[in-house]
């Protein structure tokens, strides 16, 4: 098989760490491959972000998995070209059980460019959503606030 992109890695994003899994070369014997996990502070994922640009990175491919992947797709957008990849449509492969070989199977995957992209909106429509979103648990919240109060009102 072809490959397409010859730096690229495939990241296992969970709420505590995510594992890394990157793969550098043309072909299957000048191929290198290294696995580091990182924890998910902010200052680790931009240690992440340092150790891939040093391994001159390309490509990433991640999981949609909840809300994990927000903060490190939101540090790392502006330096690589990202894939979020729908979970339901690369996991489909038994035997896989591990983070590490999740991480090798979506950075393999990436590599022969067998992972279509999920539609990722830009920056500041991201942002609006998240206020817009925010807004509405705010009059969600007053509105029962209220309501409270009224009842309250009406028992003295």
């Amino acid at each position: 098989m072809e490959t397409l992109h010859s730096h690229c890695a495939g990241l296992d994003v969970h709420q505590k760490e995510i594992v890394v899994c990157t793969y550098i070369g043309n072909s299957e014997t000048e191929l290198t491959k290294e696995i580091r996990t990182f924890p998910t502070l902010t200052k680790h994922l931009f240690e992440m972000l340092q150790w891939l640009e040093e391994l001159h990175i390309t490509h990433l491919a991640m999981e949609s998995t909840g809300i994990y992947w927000k903060p490190v797709f939101n540090i790392l957008e502006d330096y690589f070209d990202i894939t979020l990849a729908n979970a339901q449509r690369i996991k489909n492969v038994p035997g896989r059980k591990t983070d590490v070989a999740d991480a090798e199977w979506i950075a393999k995957l990436l590599r022969y460019g067998l992972i279509e992209k999920s539609f990722v909106p830009p920056s500041d429509i991201r942002e609006l959503r998240d206020l817009t979103r925010l807004r509405k648990k705010m009059i969600g919240n007053m509105t029962a606030e209220k309501n409270r109060i009224q009842k309250n009102i009406r028992v003295f």
